[in-house]
């Protein structure tokens, strides 16, 4: 920060007078500072110690059986109807009728190829070459085989798109690309290694869903976009955001009585982890679904007061934030709808089982499932839409004001210059 004003795009520095670069370096030091501290404390009080970590903790196969790794060789068990045999013991073939057969690539039946029961939604997808993921487990020799389909092997396909991915980031943005790249590393960090199993070891989780999404914030945007006061004005505007939605999924959950207990899988895990609440969780999931978004409308939101103030920066604090706004309608009503699709896309075979039910349309959208997702898209855009105001008011109180320069003093011309101009007419 220097003397005087300048023009800047969205990542280039802010040129402020001295005055005015030590204020605004001492009001986000005073907000910010104290935010970092708080986080660090709590990550340090809430970080699972002491007792033995539950990731892990479960076994992933039953006794006596291993999970191995096979690949397709034939869709047609005729072709390997009988090879299970040389495993010994006999077979009623009950598990053939859904089979397909597959060259086991690791543990006691390696290089053998062996059927494979396949359920029939998993079979339709099934080619030679495609390589599986099945349990061994010899007591289900009896059904014609011991090998049981678990899942495809996703690893190739997924690194291939992660690494164009990270060639496309890189390559359109740049240094900038990568570094934001790093910055969901640890972002995601934060969260495998922290979130998790702090709310798997019990602890509170809405003071580990405000810790975590804190410092995710914390390091993902500084890591990015760098410390600056660009970044820094974004990362309020979103940590005020990420304190709305925390209030309002709390309540949200509260008065629509949602106990986030709809599905299987919650209901499972509150089995496996006594004393967890899944209404807690609930509104953690809520506040981190919503937290990528609402840091992307920060970020731009900061940045567009910033340059309205460097083309003009004659405009009070009062124009830069009716300015700002301008662009801030326009993110809101971008961004709101953003929500929704995406959630009614994770939600699709949820909406599309719920509608082949004979029942009241308010009450589909309102029961079980659905209206978990309703709340949540609703709460998630109540944060969005109060935080862009938010941001824009702190960007706009942030930026210096300086009074336009009055226009110079037109001389009036004395008689002899009139009448020379009247003759000259």
């Amino acid at each position: 920060m220097g003397h005087g004003h300048g023009h800047s795009h969205a990542s280039g520095p802010l040129v402020l007078p001295d005055h005015e670069a030590r204020r605004v370096r001492f009001v986000l030091a005073a907000v910010i500072v104290p935010l970092v501290l708080a986080a660090v404390v709590g990550m340090v009080v809430l970080w699972p110690r002491g007792e033995g970590s539950p990731i892990g903790s479960r076994p992933f196969a039953a006794p006596g059986a291993s999970l191995e790794t096979a690949t397709v060789t034939s869709l047609d068990v005729g072709d390997c109807r009988q090879a299970a045999a040389s495993l010994g013991g006999s077979a009623d073939a009950s598990l053939l009728a859904d089979a397909l057969c597959a060259r086991i690539t690791s543990g006691a039946g390696k290089d053998l190829v062996l059927p494979v029961h396949v359920p029939t939604e998993s079979r339709r997808v099934a080619d030679v070459g495609d390589r599986l993921q099945v349990m061994y487990t010899p007591s289900a020799l009896a059904g014609g085989t011991p090998y049981v389909f678990v899942d495809y092997q996703h690893q190739l396909p997924v690194a291939a798109l992660g690494v164009v991915y990270l060639v496309l980031v890189v390559a359109v943005a740049g240094r900038r690309g990568a570094l934001s790249v790093v910055g969901l590393l640890l972002a995601t960090a934060v969260l495998v290694l922290f979130m998790i199993p702090a709310l798997l070891s019990g602890r509170s989780p809405l003071a580990v869903t405000l810790v975590g999404s804190t410092t995710m914030m914390l390091v993902a945007v500084y890591v990015a976009h760098g410390i600056s006061v660009r970044t820094t004005t974004a990362l309020l505007g979103t940590f005020a955001g990420v304190v709305i939605t925390v209030g309002l999924s709390l309540w949200g959950t509260g008065a629509a009585n949602l106990t986030g207990a709809s599905d299987e899988t919650s209901v499972t895990l509150m089995s496996l982890v006594p004393g967890l609440s899944l209404t807690s969780l609930l509104t953690c999931g809520m506040v981190i679904a919503g937290l990528g978004v609402l840091n992307d409308v920060t970020i731009t939101q900061a940045s567009a007061v910033w340059e309205l103030h460097a083309a003009n920066p004659g405009l009070s604090r009062a124009r830069l934030f009716t300015g700002g706004m301008r662009i801030g309608r326009d993110h809101i009503a971008s961004t709101v709808y953003t929500l929704a699709f995406a959630y009614a896309g994770t939600a699709l075979p949820l909406i599309l089982t719920a509608s082949l039910i004979d029942r009241a349309v308010v009450d589909t959208v309102l029961s079980g499932e659905i209206a978990e997702e309703v709340v949540r898209t609703l709460v998630s855009s109540i944060g969005l839409v109060l935080a862009i105001p938010v941001t824009t008011a702190i960007a706009a109180a942030l930026c210096p004001t300086t009074a336009a320069p009055a226009p110079a003093p037109v001389p009036d011309p004395g008689p002899r210059e009139v009448r020379r101009g009247r003759h000259s007419a």
